[in-house]
């Protein structure tokens, strides 16, 4: 058999096992040893043993659980709840102030969580009861929670950047740093558009003037009881990495240990929390093992087959230029996107698209940072939007998918908009990769 059949057949069955439902780590690692089997011998068992090694010798991946616990403990200290009440009595007063409540402190408690679910169903359950009772346009609401959801992927503590890090062979800081602030004109430019949309049709996000005769007192003193402390805890983990002071994986212990402190100081700390918090921890971290395992067992196998250079030529003899070749394979992620997750789709491309990237003249961190905003489209591209699907098992009956699905479109294009500014501009992503002396 051609190398060229081998790798479309290992391709295909591996996209065709996973979307048949079968967990992602397994069918890797599954693919991978019948075709080491097949073409290499029982000896490829051996590759299984040293990746398996490898995945649990890196110390990087330890701060997945930690930022997982981290996440967890301030979604169930009900941290949540108070950020909106404080971004609803600062902004409700706006046309589109609700959406532009619920955007705010989705990027708020997304940067403290770094996990799409809890924002999106946290959200789903404070914010679309009080947009539906003020009458707005449901696909904007529907729109600006699932948005404001997914940026969880890109704000950092993000476990995309943890998974995508070592699968790139990037640095995990340099992810963690650079991520932060395409993360906050992502938020923006979605903040922006519900400004205007709102302005130029207030029917769409009403002002909202009742409930909000707040002493100016009574504000400062929500903002530094609910959002003040997160911000302090986000920047005090980025602040680590940033300033050198500590490896992310002391900065994700650091921000573990603060969540569990201030839980207890918002009254919130009992045996349960930590309880279902650990074992949450432990389901999800073995998840994301599992999956990593896995997905460095099937690189191996695809590389040794000489796979790889396959569809390295391939992509490379595209008659399109580097930016059109660029442009490709975001279209193949956002396509991917549309029934994989972001775990498969990154296990999936990175390690073929990375090396194609370097061969191009394009830089490493910059490659990276653009692929994570990239992926963030898989978590709103129907069928397969993990957002959509959230919401809808929290949000009240009169919300329909495709209320859902009409309100995440024009964020996906503001997604888009995004990509082609960070494309123009590089330095907006690498600036504070380069200021934190985490590139070269």
């Amino acid at each position: 058999m051609s190398i060229e059949m081998t790798t479309f057949l290992m391709l295909t069955i591996l996209i065709g096992v996973i979307m048949m439902g079968f967990p992602i780590g397994f069918s890797l690692a599954g693919v991978a040893t019948v075709f080491g089997i097949i073409f290499v011998g029982p000896q490829i068992s051996n590759v299984f043993m040293l990746r398996m090694h490898v995945a649990f010798s890196d110390s990087t991946l330890i701060a997945i659980p930690l930022f997982i616990f981290m996440g967890i403990v301030i979604e169930k200290s009900g941290i949540a709840t108070r950020l909106f009440d404080a971004m609803y009595v600062m902004l409700g007063g706006l046309r589109g102030g609700l959406a532009m409540a619920t955007v705010a402190a989705s990027t708020i408690f997304a940067a403290a969580t770094g996990v799409v679910g809890a924002t999106v169903t946290t959200m789903g359950i404070i914010a679309m009861p009080a947009m539906l009772k003020y009458k707005y346009d449901k696909p904007m609401a529907c729109g600006a929670i699932c948005a404001g959801g997914a940026l969880g992927i890109l704000i950092p503590p993000s476990i995309l950047i943890l998974v995508y890090a070592p699968t790139a062979g990037v640095s995990v800081g340099a992810l963690l740093i650079g991520a932060f602030l395409p993360g906050l004109i992502l938020s923006g430019l979605y903040l922006l558009y519900i400004g205007i949309m709102c302005f130029l049709r207030p029917a769409m996000g009403p002002a909202i003037h009742e409930d909000l005769r707040v002493p100016l007192a009574k504000k400062m003193q929500m903002l530094v009881s609910s959002v003040l402390p997160v911000c302090i805890l986000i920047l005090a983990v980025l602040g680590a990495i940033f300033f050198g002071i500590a490896a992310p994986t002391e900065a994700a212990a650091f921000g573990a240990f603060a969540a569990v402190i201030m839980a207890a100081a918002y009254k919130a700390l009992n045996w349960q929390v930590i309880k279902d918090a650990s074992f949450s921890t432990a389901k999800a971290s073995a998840m994301v093992y599992m999956v990593f395992i896995g997905a460095s067992f099937f690189t191996s196998v695809f590389m040794r087959l000489g796979c790889g250079d396959i569809v390295e030529e391939m992509v490379l003899a595209l008659p399109f230029g580097k930016w059109g070749i660029m442009i490709a394979m975001w279209t193949i992620i956002v396509i991917m996107g549309c029934f994989l997750d972001w775990i498969g789709i990154v296990m999936i491309v990175v390690p073929l698209f990375s090396p194609i990237a370097l061969k191009l003249g394009f830089d490493p961190i910059w490659f990276a940072l653009m692929n994570i905003v990239v992926l963030q489209t898989s978590f709103l591209t129907p069928p397969f939007a993990y957002t959509i699907f959230y919401l809808k098992g929290v949000a009240p009956p009169e919300i329909t998918l495709n209320d859902i699905y009409k309100g995440v479109v024009p964020f996906i294009l503001l997604m888009l908009v995004a990509v082609a500014i960070f494309a123009i501009f590089p330095e907006v992503l690498l600036w504070a990769p380069k200021v934190a002396g985490l590139m070269g």
